[in-house]
């Protein structure tokens, strides 16, 4: 990430120390993830304790300090879906994937993650691709929808 595209971000927040959140949202939006180098650099011109920067990042599940796809892609695991057969649809998605949750693919098209519930428990099992709800997923329904996504050749 280019310092100009982070100061820009800083200017815009005055670099109030307030506006942590803000800041690391806006620059995650833009690189997907947070390099170390970012974080750093936020650290100095913010004069903020990099150990500071680090207790927030890691405590918020929505930060990422490694590179993410292009699609996020979250199943969820709460007990409506997992009882309607998410267990299933989590796997099937690993599978035409690749990878397994937490991991992003290689072309870093995808990155896959669960969370706990989405509250959206009657559409169960729930799949969500860049905030875009799937309700009553099942394994059949997964490759149709990755496509969707799928990079052009």
């Amino acid at each position: 990430m280019k310092k100009a595209d982070i100061d820009k971000i800083l200017k815009k927040y005055d670099y109030k120390k307030s506006s942590l959140i803000s800041i690391l949202q806006d620059l995650q939006v833009i690189n997907r993830w947070l390099p170390q180098e970012t974080l750093k650099y936020v650290s100095e011109k913010m004069d903020i304790s990099l150990m500071d920067v680090y207790s927030l990042v890691t405590f918020y599940k929505s930060f990422s300090l490694k590179p993410r796809g292009k699609h996020i892609i979250t199943a969820c695991s709460g007990t409506a879906c997992h009882v309607r057969g998410g267990p299933k649809v989590l796997s099937e998605l690993e599978n035409q994937l690749g990878i397994t949750v937490g991991e992003t693919t290689p072309d870093k098209n995808f990155t896959l993650e669960t969370v706990r519930c989405l509250g959206a428990c009657a559409l169960g099992p729930l799949v969500v691709v860049d905030g875009k709800y799937y309700g009553q997923m099942n394994p059949k329904k997964v490759a149709s929808t990755l496509k969707k996504y799928s990079k052009k050749k």
